[in-house]
């Protein structure tokens, strides 16, 4: 009788989880065979006590809620505290992400400490069918893609925050969930430098899978594409490796492909010839934003030619940020950034200065200390055209002003210069599933920041409207750019859409083979997912 009242529970939870039954090994879709609980508990190592205490609890969960407490405490027993928070659970681990409009309570939160544990929590997730969510740093603003709510597992990578470099020094093995500045400042000991992150507190993990931006990507591609290997956790429990020689379908999936196929649980980058950098920042008022705004696209169609060149450009609402960085030490200012000459700055932020990567990371994040609140950001592409884009600056500037005197939201206007050689690079180190577009172009973005929550759809209405009418315009100028950048892009926008069909198809065909059941698409609680497409 027990097996026909088990067999109708499975049946009640699946049923509540909205997925079909399949077949009688756990799959995605269906909780675990109570038959194989044995062989299941043995394959983590369980105890004898512990497999029937967990095989007693399983057998009386009628709910997927009490399914998703039989795993935390099916981790707790195999993995052990220092790995598994259960009830009450730690107020600071849980609100980590940096916007609140992400938090959220888990049922536990797992931290694991190497891949094998990895490997032991998505065993026990697929088993039990529960829904589970990956952060890496938690700098996503998008609700739902590095937090869960109680039904479901939290897994915080942030114990697994190594940085080493390689004998040979060719490389740099990364932990998921190192935040850039602990990778700029453990290597800078070594007078070694990868290519990562312009804010220095996201974290490793999210970046790449997404592409990741930085200072140099113009001279060695996106951060993605300095990647020599990746360890990837399957779905199964199984780790492999993808580089070049082995899994590539799967190393190119990675780069830029999101968290469709595995959780990455060691990056190799290529180390770069690179120590020092020359910078300058200096601040301008706002009502010097055309002047600005043409000296820039000024440098993006003409000085930006020169590689190893790069701006980092950010209009606020009351000041107009702009660092100078090349990618060498100078004893002067490199002419390339001439365009800017005849604009007279208010202030000098950073004085003309050759720095380490360390020490611009540190100053970075001394200037853009992370604030509480809720937070957006969106993206969209386009060619380059001056007109064009202070038009669209000027229409974001009047909706921006009006938003912020009725909610105190302040928000930006970035624009991100994207050359020809960013593309190539991708190409010659292995490809990625972008499919950008050969040319010069530019990636705008913005950062909102507000307090209230009852203030989110007029907030956000500002870059929703603002990317429409970028769009817009440039597609009846023919300056169209369809690709969106997924560490920019807004919880509604669709970037891996943006990749292409081709892309689409190929990197659907590779997560089914790396992930038949489909665990990551029909248990991950939210993220910019292939099944979303």
């Amino acid at each position: 009788m027990w097996l026909f009242d088990r067999a109708a529970k499975a049946i009640c939870i699946a049923s509540a989880l909205h997925t079909p039954l399949g077949r009688a090994d756990p799959t995605v879709g269906q909780t675990g065979s109570f038959s194989n609980f044995g062989q299941f508990a043995h394959g983590l190592g369980l105890s004898t006590s512990d497999t029937a205490n967990l095989r007693e609890k399983y057998s009386q969960a009628d709910t997927p809620e009490q399914v998703t407490q039989v795993a935390c405490l099916t981790a707790l027993s195999s993995l052990g505290h220092s790995q598994v928070t259960t009830f009450p659970l730690n107020q600071t681990l849980v609100e980590i992400n940096w916007s609140e409009t992400c938090y959220a309570e888990p049922h536990c939160i797992v931290q694991p400490e190497n891949s094998n544990s990895v490997s032991t929590i998505l065993q026990i997730i697929r088993y039990y069918m529960v829904k589970f969510a990956i952060r890496s740093g938690g700098h996503s603003p998008n609700p739902g893609w590095s937090s869960i709510g109680g039904q479901g597992i939290l897994l915080d990578m942030g114990k697994l925050n190594s940085v080493s470099l390689s004998s040979d020094r060719t490389f740099a093995s990364l932990g998921p969930g190192a935040r850039w500045l602990q990778v700029y400042e453990i290597l800078d000991v070594e007078k070694a430098v990868v290519v990562g992150a312009r804010v220095p507190d996201v974290g490793v993990g999210g970046l790449i899978l997404g592409g990741g931006y930085s200072y140099t990507s113009n001279q060695f591609g996106l951060v993605a594409d300095t990647v020599k290997q990746f360890e990837v956790v399957l779905s199964n429990g199984s780790i492999v490796n993808a580089n070049i020689d082995e899994n590539y379908d799967l190393f190119w999936a990675l780069k830029g492909g999101g968290p469709n196929f595995g959780i990455v649980t060691r990056y190799d980058l290529y180390t770069i010839p690179t120590y020092e950098v020359w910078i300058e920042e200096q601040i301008y008022s706002t009502d010097q934003a055309f002047e600005v705004l043409a000296a820039f696209d000024q440098w993006q169609l003409g000085g930006a030619i020169d590689e190893k060149s790069s701006i980092a450009l950010a209009i606020a609402l009351d000041i107009i940020s702009v660092a100078f960085i090349y990618s060498e030490p100078l004893s002067e200012p490199p002419s390339v950034f001439s365009p800017f000459k005849s604009i007279e700055p208010t202030t000098v932020a950073i004085p003309s200065s050759n720095i380490t990567f360390a020490r611009l990371a540190e100053s970075v994040n001394s200037a853009f200390q992370s604030n509480r609140g809720r937070h957006d950001y969106r993206g969209c592409s386009t060619r380059i055209d001056s007109n064009m884009t202070q038009e669209v600056y000027r229409f974001w500037r009047e909706r921006a002003v009006a938003v912020h005197e009725s909610t105190g939201a302040n928000q930006t206007f970035g624009i991100q210069h994207v050359g020809p050689s960013l593309v190539q690079k991708g190409v010659e180190n292995g490809g990625n599933p972008l499919n950008l577009p050969s040319g010069s172009m530019q990636w705008w973005t913005t950062t909102v920041d507000w307090e209230n929550a009852e203030d989110d759809d007029l907030v956000r209405s500002v870059a929703i409207d603002t990317t429409a009418l970028f769009k817009k315009l440039a597609r009846q100028r023919g300056l169209d750019v369809p690709f969106v950048y997924m560490n920019d892009a807004a919880r509604d926008q669709n970037p891996l859409a943006s990749y292409g069909p081709g892309s689409v198809e190929r990197l659907k065909q590779i997560s089914r083979s790396y992930d038949p059941d489909q665990v990551f698409q029909k248990l991950q609680n939210n993220g910019f997912l292939l099944s979303k497409i």
